[in-house]
């Protein structure tokens, strides 16, 4: 049973200033797991203060000086792998093989890549007779949520620290014990005082202090359209920068070629990944209408393949992360048969042998169009629509058909085809074939998919300000 009831503030470990306390829940079992002690606006003033006051000097380090702070912190976040991964598996249910192959590893990967770009990034460039500098914004604001925990507070903390950003972090209360043992090993690594907080709670209490704070200067946040939209509105009063990576409703098209089995199962079992709780999981496959009952059978025999159970045993799936995502996406699937979409496998209820815990069936919808719900919405769990399209135009006028534009996915044995698809697709990153893993990629989304770029050095550029120093080097006399 963990008890996380300090936040990290100024380089120590301290209580909130009104003990307030919220059970955490193991998504697996149902049952409580921890405790943590949610923030107030008072604690958020606390955290903010001693982020502004470090910024004054963590702002006018060295790029040596950096590189030392985070190599030190991936040195303590290798020790604390193993730890993660527990919490990982605990906090969101995410199955032990994930957690160690995917969940935690990332955030290393966020980390190494920060290193790497700082080395050389350039943060000034002469231009004539002006110098163009690269300044730190200042203290920023994290909000960040529980699908990928590490991986959204890593790819947010790394490129901060390394361009010279002070910070306030506010991880997900539903999954917040990674976060938790992130905040210990930024301790560990002796990140200076000030430079790291964090302060535990709720979007409406913790999440909109922090994004509403005059002392603030940029929010960054991960999480959903709507919760991005009070985000942004409560950040317009100060005028302060946000960044934001929301939801969406990625299109798949698959071509009618001979690919077009392996790209089949290659959907489903990229959309089943984490329990189908990812923003960027190909939700829509879209494949030829001649070829649909095909797609079926590939789709129904490469569904049935996927196990369903304890995130401690050799399951590919876990459970959803809440009682409350759980109801959420039985509507959906319920949604999905009363509009007339053809159930190919799973279904309401839980998968059999599995009577506690938020574990959601491996679901395939078939004969799926755009102005269906299972179309429309962004579910969060393990469910795939199939629609049908009559020509490459049509399909990608129907993957364009949506309010996100987070990513895309094309699978097709003839590549310059894909290519001049993807080129015509409106989203964030376009997978082509599964191709996928680069770090250095940007990853942010079109349209109500939010605004901004993180990872690699695209990264970089979001917690910048850029200053033109006018007459910085005389002009050649005439």
């Amino acid at each position: 049973m963990r008890e996380y009831l300090k936040f990290y503030i100024d380089g120590q470990w301290v209580d909130p200033v009104e003990l307030k306390t919220l059970d955490v829940i193991n998504p697996a079992t149902e049952g409580v797991c921890g405790k943590i002690a949610l923030g107030s606006a008072k604690d958020v003033d606390k955290a903010v203060a001693a982020a502004k006051k470090a910024f004054k000097t963590w702002s006018q380090t060295t790029r040596e000086e950096r590189l030392d702070v985070l190599n030190r912190i991936l040195a303590e976040y290798q020790k604390r792998f193993g730890d993660l991964a527990v919490a990982v598996t605990e906090e969101m249910g995410a199955p032990a093989s994930l957690a160690q192959r995917a969940q935690v590893p990332i955030g290393m990967g966020h980390l190494s890549t920060a290193i790497n770009v700082l080395k050389d990034f350039k943060f000034e460039e002469q231009r004539g007779p002006t110098l163009l500098v690269k300044e730190p914004i200042g203290v920023c604001g994290f909000i960040t949520p529980w699908n990928w925990p590490l991986n959204q507070i890593v790819c947010k903390v790394a490129p901060a620290i390394a361009t010279g950003c002070t910070m306030v972090l506010k991880p997900s209360e539903v999954a917040p014990f990674s976060g938790h043992i992130f905040a210990e090993i930024m301790h560990a690594a002796g990140v200076p005082a000030g430079v790291f907080n964090l302060v535990h709670g709720d979007g409406p209490t913790v999440g909109a202090a922090l994004s509403s704070h005059p002392d603030i200067d940029m929010v960054s946040f991960t999480g959903s359209t709507r919760a991005g939209i009070e985000v942004a509105r409560n950040a317009a009063p100060t005028v302060k920068r946000v960044a934001q990576e929301l939801g969406g409703k990625s299109p798949n098209i698959v071509l009618d070629d001979d690919a077009f089995a392996k790209g089949v199962a290659r959907g489903v079992a990229t959309m089943m990944t984490n329990s189908g709780q990812s923003c960027n999981a190909p939700t829509r496959m879209l494949v030829p209408k001649t070829r649909m009952d095909e797609a079926i059978t590939v789709a129904r025999e490469a569904a049935s393949q996927v196990t369903v159970g304890d995130p401690n045993g050799n399951s590919q799936l876990g459970p959803v992360v809440s009682e409350v995502q759980f109801n959420k996406i039985q509507k959906l699937i319920q949604a999905g048969i009363d509009e007339g979409a053809t159930l190919v496998i799973g279904g309401t209820g839980r998968p059999e042998g599995l009577d506690k815990g938020y574990y959601v069936k491996p679901t395939v919808f078939a004969n799926v169009t755009n102005d269906m719900t299972i179309a429309a919405e962004e579910i969060f769990g393990p469910v795939l629509s199939i629609l049908g399209y009559d020509s490459v135009d049509q399909a990608i006028d129907i993957g364009n058909d949506t309010e996100y534009g987070l990513a895309a996915y094309v699978q097709s044995a003839d590549l310059d085809k894909a290519r001049k698809i993807a080129s015509k697709l409106r989203a964030g990153q376009v997978s082509i074939n599964g191709g996928g893993g680069d770090m250095m990629a940007p990853f942010g989304g079109y349209k109500m998919s939010g605004n901004g770029r993180e990872w690699g050095d695209y990264g970089f550029h979001e917690f910048l300000e850029t200053k033109a120093v006018l007459g910085y080097a005389p002009q050649a006399a005439e």
